[in-house]
């Protein structure tokens, strides 16, 4: 007996033929088996939207790559009317209050406008958490403070509205899922946290998760801003904590959440001394932690970067010099709110780069990773022609 082989289907006619014509030229032949068909064996498949995004970052300068690293805000409504040359290539677009129109039906236009490739559709975040913050006014969905109190399936059909909503008007990312533990009521947190526990709120995070998809969730802020006394917006919020003490509090909503499938995680401007001295946006030790410890494998963004510029601290003041040291600490893409020097920072990098301070393996990690999110937005997945013959046993 032969081991299984694949044939091409005349020759597997053939042999078939041969082997019978052979059992009726004597009488005292053999009884040839009839041929036994295997299982089709499964062909390997390519990831469609793998190969999307390798080809695709094989024809980008250095320069697109940065800038698709890059999530701005254009003021005003139908921002994509104001969209400048600097900013052709940039990854996303965040909405703030300003962007929103009267209407849902111009909100709907004015996102579609923000992508010219079909292909390859740029990524349209907002903060929209319900409550005291929410873009869309139309979201009367129940908010977090709402929902700690809750039974966790309430934040699962609370989130699954918002999600609707948020996808029925174009928007693909939502910075919504705060996943800070906040205890004490007078954290600026406090009112946007689902719960004073790490497994309160974990338990409602994991379901907000579940519930606004196909929106792509965001897990916030990122060690954990209620750790942190002080307000992120104004002063880098600091922290003595342990990493046991983070691991067995803190860390549970966000691992909820990395386990329901959140592909983006933002990091906070947060300080936790005992782990690394260097606030979490420039922590190569809190990337990863987050990668290692946790698991996480999808985009991690940071918070608005103008934040650090206006915290007071002189180190944090330059723009520059910040965005060099985010991307050097493993954030796959930046966020900005306010003024962003888009051209300086890929200035910056590059020299960065020519320098040898910076790996361009990170740039084309970073820009790889948004391409698949990018491309996984717009429905397309390629075609591939598998070979269809069968596998056969044949009798010898």
């Amino acid at each position: 007996m032969t081991s299984a082989r694949r044939l091409p289907a005349f020759a597997v006619a053939l042999a078939v033929t041969v082997a019978l014509v052979g059992c009726t030229t004597t009488t005292q032949s053999a009884v040839v088996p009839a041929p036994t068909f295997a299982p089709r064996a499964d062909p390997v498949q390519a990831d469609p939207i793998a190969q999307y995004a390798r080809d695709r970052l094989s024809t980008m300068t250095v320069r697109q790559k940065v800038l698709s690293m890059l999530m701005v805000h254009i003021p005003g409504v139908s921002p994509a009317e104001r969209i400048s040359a600097e900013f052709a290539d940039v990854g996303g677009f965040i909405l703030m209050g300003d962007n929103i129109p009267s209407t849902l039906s111009q909100l709907t236009a004015d996102t579609a406008a923000l992508s010219d490739e079909a292909g390859l559709p740029v990524l349209v975040a907002t903060d929209q958490e319900g409550g005291i913050v929410r873009r869309v006014p139309t979201d009367d969905a129940a908010s977090a403070n709402e929902l700690r109190d809750r039974d966790p399936q309430a934040t699962f059909d609370a989130f699954a509205q918002r999600g609707a909503l948020l996808e029925s008007v174009g928007v693909s990312v939502n910075f919504g899922i705060v996943a800070d533990v906040a205890s004490d009521q007078s954290s600026f947190i406090y009112e946007r946290s689902f719960g004073g526990t790490g497994a309160d709120a974990g338990a409602r995070v994991a379901e907000a998760v579940e519930g606004e998809s196909p929106i792509l969730s965001t897990l916030k802020h990122f060690p954990g801003h209620g750790a942190a006394a002080g307000d992120s917006h104004s002063s880098i919020p600091t922290t003595a904590l342990s990493f046991d003490d983070w691991k067995s509090t803190h860390a549970v909503p966000f691992e909820g959440g990395i386990a329901a499938g959140a592909p983006l995680v933002m990091f906070g401007h947060l300080q936790f001394t005992a782990v690394d001295p260097e606030p979490a946006t420039f922590s190569a030790r809190w990337h990863d932690i987050l990668r290692d410890d946790l698991g996480f494998d999808g985009v991690s963004i940071t918070d608005d970067m103008g934040m650090l510029e206006r915290s007071g601290v002189a180190e944090y003041s330059n723009q520059i010099t910040n965005a060099v040291r985010a991307i050097e600490a493993g954030n796959t893409m930046l966020l900005y709110v306010g003024a962003v020097d888009a051209s300086g920072i890929v200035t910056a990098v590059s020299h960065a780069i020519d320098e040898g301070e910076l790996d361009e393996a990170v740039i084309d990690e970073a820009a790889l990773k948004l391409l698949e999110l990018r491309r996984g937005l717009s429905g397309e997945t390629g075609r591939f022609v598998h070979c269809l013959a069968d596998c056969v046993t044949i009798a010898g």
